[in-house]
């Protein structure tokens, strides 16, 4: 008997490593309804298209009136990961909810589905639907804040180059976008350099297609203000945010970078905890108009 369970023990974890290594996000713990900050509530899976992939989660603090409305991306890669990770949600609700602040975060359809710029579609269609029900939770539809971690951070930063993705599906604009460690700022210029082969799972061969999914190529004039977190020990991701900014500002723009002493992970999971990370993001919110 012990020699079977210790066989069927050794099949489970070669069962299991592969999904370890391949999707470790699917593993995060969703967050817990029980640890919502006092008076809060949450409304799950909100469908704003008919793909089983296309839901919101709204987060709604106590008593809100003309609540402003922060509205997350997810990343994962362009095609993995979940709008209820508890790094995703966890500390920026525990922060942010007791302070009078809607949370939204949001899932889309990914990658073999669908490739990374119609993406930014489901998003900006998320936006519109976020807006025409904010007035009903008690929320300001045109005090928003897009906010995305990773490939989520390169699809908000992606609708803030072209508002008019989400202009043209009747979006109002919103207050500005905080892009959280985004590499994928200058598509063309990864794809012509050495890269990972995830950027050609989501980007292709098609160089007018890495143009179109390109923060940097699509901002031709002034844009929302815009925050770029990024990882100083990339080589990417504070290069990229940095040759972003100085085009934004060039032409009439507000971006700001702040570099951080983090992983790509930490960027995400530990926004919202006390601490000068934190309290920079929450200047850049103030600066909006924003009472954090």
């Amino acid at each position: 008997m012990k020699s079977l369970l210790a066989g069927l023990c050794a099949a489970c974890l070669l069962l299991v490593a592969p999904l370890l290594l391949v999707a470790p996000l699917l593993l995060v713990a969703p967050a817990a309804a029980q640890d919502l900050p006092a008076g809060a509530k949450v409304e799950k899976n909100i469908a704003y298209g008919p793909d089983r992939d296309q839901r919101f989660d709204v987060y709604l603090p106590a008593h809100p009136r003309h609540a402003p409305i922060l509205f997350m991306v997810h990343g994962g890669g362009w095609k993995r990961g979940d709008k209820d990770m508890s790094r995703v949600v966890d500390n920026k609700i525990a922060r942010w909810l007791p302070k009078g602040i809607i949370f939204v975060t949001v899932n889309y359809r990914m990658m073999p589905e669908l490739e990374p710029v119609f993406q930014a579609d489901d998003v900006a269609a998320a936006l519109v639907k976020v807006q025409e029900m904010a007035p009903g939770w008690g929320g300001d539809a045109d005090n928003v804040i897009l906010m995305g971690h990773s490939a989520g951070a390169h699809l908000v930063t992606l609708i803030n180059s072209a508002p008019e993705i989400a202009t043209g599906k009747g979006a109002h604009l919103w207050k500005g976008t905080i892009s959280l460690d985004s590499g994928a700022m200058n598509v063309p210029e990864i794809m012509n350099a050495k890269h990972f082969k995830l950027y050609d799972e989501a980007f292709g061969t098609d160089s007018a297609k890495w143009e179109a999914a390109s923060p940097y190529h699509r901002v031709k004039g002034v844009t929302q203000p815009l925050l770029g977190i990024c990882r100083q020990r990339s080589p990417d991701a504070c290069p990229q945010n940095k040759a972003l900014a100085k085009k934004v500002n060039s032409l009439g723009g507000k971006m700001q970078v702040e570099p951080e002493r983090m992983s790509h992970g930490e960027i995400n999971s530990e926004l919202g905890l006390p601490g000068a990370y934190t309290d920079r993001v929450e200047n850049f919110m103030r600066s909006l108009g924003w009472n954090v």
